[in-house]
């Protein structure tokens, strides 16, 4: 996950000195000669992005940060729908659209957005703006060492930037947007500059990728959304829903390159495989498998000691045979437990850890306040809260049960973690602030297995004192319960915290 800290998201939203370097180097973007397989049609696709947006606080999730701008790109797709990526429109709160050489903007909405595999659907309620605009057709995955043309706007002005670049590598790799979900991408030389994201890149008049993310370390290595996400996207939601894609909820080993531990699990010599050595609690799987069991097919596809599986011609870590089923779809595997060959089907599921590694977008963060203690759900937001370095800025115990969180809950009741994460300081909770950040365990005696707990626990007290404790902590925080009460509603009105 941290080893792909240098990918970003090829948007607008960049500091001023990165704006400035990018313009300097503008005009070096635009192709004075589109390539014969893209001109003639691109100029009635591809479309301009204009999105503002806002976040949140996550560590006082009342308060939202400023509006921003962002641009980017997208394309006209058939049902006159406009396809972009999903970091285009996060948390956005006004988006407009634009066609080459025409200077009106068209109000757009967000139609179906998936961060997972950051992609999103936008429509325009007025049909003017799809009048003179051609669908794009889709094609295959490219092959290694073609050429490809990416479109867009980078950097804005009036006409689609038209680049070229050669196919270098297909392999599955994580989505920047998410920071977690990983699924296939391309990567090609073509520039791919802050603006370009969500554009078509083109390959024999067919749209063969969605440009999305580059590579801060490399030089001109950009990557783009294959075909087989995108349609796997538009199928979702078709049913005018979208449910994502399906993950195992294990965690394999490679140990079958070691011939002693091969015959240890007693696996015949000509076969390969991967080794489970944990099941995610309450996984679709658990009933399923077993530690220890070696998968060595899943669906139609042989699985090779480094969890690869050979499709359309790709050797593909085996989660692609996933990517490739619908959420609800069953999936058969071959596998061995005890040296005996078993065959059994699940159905394709999210299964998400306790606390997922992914960033959330579009959602309202939740919050309880009690007497100025502000509790909220741990998740990849919150922490971030801590800065740029926040993996090691974060407070221990929440850096292991980050990493961790998997095999230290063994509760199949604990639907997420909370902590502390702000005291908004009152005579009433003078001396708390030493408990900041950390991750609350009970509350007057009640286990705290969900943000919800918290109302029916200081509801409560004992002897007369709110009594709150943390993992890993034995020293407790107490507070005077009557006291805290009656300051309730003043606390908050001091704050200006809604609420809820």
């Amino acid at each position: 996950m941290f080893i792909e800290k240098g990918l970003k998201e090829i948007t607008g939203r960049k500091t001023n000195l990165l704006v400035l370097l990018i313009m300097a180097g503008f005009s070096l973007c635009q192709a004075e000669d589109p390539p014969a397989e893209v001109s003639g049609g691109y100029e009635k696709s591809v479309v301009m992005i204009m999105a503002v947006y806002q976040e949140y606080d996550y560590s006082t999730p009342w308060k939202k940060g400023s509006m921003r701008r962002g641009l980017g790109s997208g394309f006209v797709i058939e049902g006159n729908r406009i396809l972009t990526n999903a970091h285009n429109v996060a948390n956005q709160r006004y988006i407009e659209v634009k066609k080459q050489n025409f200077a009106q903007r068209y109000p757009a909405q967000v139609r179906f957005v998936g961060h997972d595999c950051d992609l999103a659907i936008l429509t325009v309620a007025d049909p003017a703006f799809f009048a003179d605009t051609e669908p794009v057709k889709f094609g295959g995955i490219p092959k290694i060492n073609s050429t490809v043309q990416t479109c867009g706007f980078p950097m804005g002005g009036r006409q689609v930037s038209i680049t070229e670049g050669v196919v270098s590598r297909l392999e599955t790799s994580v989505y920047s947007h998410s920071q977690a979900a990983q699924h296939l991408v391309v990567q090609t030389d073509a520039a791919i500059n802050p603006g370009n994201s969500g554009g078509p890149v083109f390959q024999d008049g067919q749209v063969v990728g969605v440009a999305f993310q580059g590579l801060q370390s490399g030089d001109n290595i950009g990557y783009m959304i294959p075909t087989t996400v995108v349609r796997h996207f538009l199928k979702d939601i078709e049913d005018n829903r979208y449910d994502g894609f399906g993950k195992m909820g294990i965690s394999l080993f490679p140990g079958l390159h070691n011939p002693s531990y091969k015959q240890y699990l007693q696996i015949p010599e000509d076969e390969d495989g991967v080794v489970i050595t944990e099941i995610l609690l309450n996984s679709t799987l658990q009933e399923v498998f077993q530690e220890g069991d070696v998968i060595t097919k899943i669906g139609d596809f042989n699985i090779d000691n480094d969890g690869q599986i050979m499709i359309d011609g790709l050797s593909l870590e085996l989660s692609e045979a996933i990517d490739r089923k619908q959420i609800g779809e069953e999936i058969e595997v071959t596998f061995y437990r005890t040296g005996q060959q078993q065959t059994a089907a699940f159905k394709v599921a999210q299964n998400d850890s306790i606390l997922p590694w992914n960033r959330q977008y579009d959602q309202v963060p939740e919050y309880r306040v009690f007497a100025g203690l502000t509790f909220v759900v741990i998740n990849r937001n919150y922490l971030e809260s801590w800065g740029r370095s926040w993996i090691t800025e974060i407070p221990f115990t929440l850096r292991y049960l980050f990493v961790d969180s998997n095999q230290l809950n063994n509760d199949p009741n604990r639907a997420e973690y909370v902590a502390l994460s702000e005291v908004l300081p009152d005579e009433v909770n003078a001396y708390t602030e030493g408990f900041k950040g950390q991750v609350v365990e009970s509350v007057n005696g009640i286990s705290i297995k969900e943000l919800r707990d918290l109302k029916e626990a200081f509801e409560k007290d004992m002897e007369g004192f709110w009594v709150v404790r943390f993992i890993g902590n034995s020293t407790p925080l107490v507070m005077d319960a009557d006291q805290a009460r009656q300051r309730q509603a003043l606390i908050r009105d001091k704050y200006q915290v809604p609420t809820n």
